[in-house]
C-alpha cells in the first residue's frame, strides 16, 4: 500500500471523491418497521470483499434509526459470510430499551444466485448519547505517537503496484499517512511486531462521528503482514466500544497484535481525535492465512 520512497505531499484528506460520500455510502432507507434496504457500494471493497468496517457503520445507521437513542456506545458483529456489492436487507430488532440504553439486534442480508437470502453479519449493540456523557477522565492510556503526516506514507505514495492488489477502490477513498517504523512489510521486511499505526480520515475530509469511527478501527492493513504473512485476514468476530464523539480533524489509530496461534489472530485497536482523546477501541479476531 505505501513504500518508503519519497514523502508525499498531501498532509491533509483531499476532495477527490466528492463531499460525504461515507453518507451517501452508508444510508439505509427504511421499507417497514425493523426492516431497512440498503446498497453496498463497490467503492469499499478491497480484494474483492465489502470492507467489514463500512458494513459495520451502514448496520450502526439501521440500529441508530430503529433505537431511541443516536450513538453506538458497544457494537459486536460476528461475520458469517463474505458480502459482495450490491442490495442488502438489513432486519433490526429491539430488545430492550431504558432512559441512557437502549439494546438492539441486526442482521445484513443479501440474496445469493438462486435468490436465497444469506446472512452476512449479525450484531449486538448498546446504544446512547455520547453528547450526554461526562468530562470527567481517568485513564494510564496514552495518544498514539507519530511523525507528522508529510513524514508518513500512503497509498498515493505507492509505486505503480501496489503491495495489496485490488486494494484501491477503498485505499482511494481514505486519507492513511502510515508510521513509515510500521511499514517494513512494503518492503520486504515485516518487523515481525505486529504493528500498524496510521493517520486516519475520509478523502472527503468530511469530520468523523461515531459511525465513521466504526470504519476507522478497519481500515487500516492487516497487521499480519508486519508479522510477515500475506494474503486476505477475514474478520470472524469485531467488537467496538465508541467512547467519545471525536473532535474535528485527522484521527490517529493505531492496532496490535499479539498472538497468532492456530491460524487465528486478534487485533486490539485504538483510535485518537486531534484533542488527544480515547474516542475507540476495538478488538476483533481474525482468520490468518499461513505462508
Amino acid at each position: 500500500m505505501a513504500h518508503a520512497a519519497e514523502a508525499g505531499t498531501s498532509t491533509t484528506p483531499s476532495a477527490a471523491i466528492g463531499s460525504a460520500e461515507f453518507d451517501r455510502d452508508t444510508a439505509v432507507t427504511l421499507r417497514e418497521p425493523g426492516v431497512y434496504d440498503a446498497e453496498l457500494s463497490p467503492g469499499w471493497t478491497i480484494i474483492n470483499a465489502v470492507n467489514g468496517g463500512y458494513l459495520l457503520a451502514i448496520l450502526g445507521r439501521a440500529l441508530a434509526d430503529a433505537l431511541p437513542h443516536p450513538h453506538p456506545f458497544t457494537i459486536s458483529a460476528h461475520y458469517l459470510s463474505a458480502s459482495q456489492p450490491g442490495p442488502a436487507v438489513v432486519r433490526t430488532e429491539t430488545v430492550r430499551t431504558g432512559r441512557t440504553l437502549s439494546t438492539g439486534s441486526a442482521a445484513l442480508l443479501q440474496r445469493d444466485a438462486d435468490g436465497h437470502e444469506v446472512e452476512r453479519i449479525r450484531v449486538l449493540a448498546s446504544y446512547g448519547d455520547l453528547s450526554t456523557l461526562p468530562d470527567d477522565v481517568r485513564t494510564t492510556a496514552r495518544p498514539v505517537q507519530l511523525p507528522p503526516p508529510d513524514q508518513c506514507f500512503g497509498p498515493q505514495d505507492a509505486p505503480e503496484q501496489t503491495p495489496i492488489p485490488g486494494s484501491s477502490a477503498f485505499t482511494e477513498r481514505l486519507w492513511l499517512k502510515m508510521d513509515p517504523a510500521t511499514l517494513g512489510w512494503a518492503l520486504g521486511a515485516p518487523s515481525g511486531k505486529g504493528e500498524i499505526r496510521s493517520w486516519f480520515g475520509l478523502a472527503d475530509g468530511r469530520d468523523h462521528d461515531p459511525f465513521s469511527l466504526l470504519l476507522a478501527v478497519d481500515a487500516l492493513p492487516p497487521t499480519a503482514f508486519e508479522l510477515g504473512l500475506k494474503g486476505w485476514v477475514p474478520t470472524v468476530e469485531l467488537t467496538v466500544h465508541i467512547r467519545a464523539l471525536p473532535a474535528p480533524g485527522p484521527l490517529r489509530v493505531a492496532i496490535t497484535t499479539r498472538n497468532l496461534a492456530g491460524g487465528f489472530l486478534e487485533e486490539d485497536a485504538e483510535v485518537w481525535d486531534s484533542a488527544d482523546r480515547l474516542v475507540a477501541q476495538s478488538r476483533q479476531l481474525a482468520r490468518a492465512k499461513l505462508n
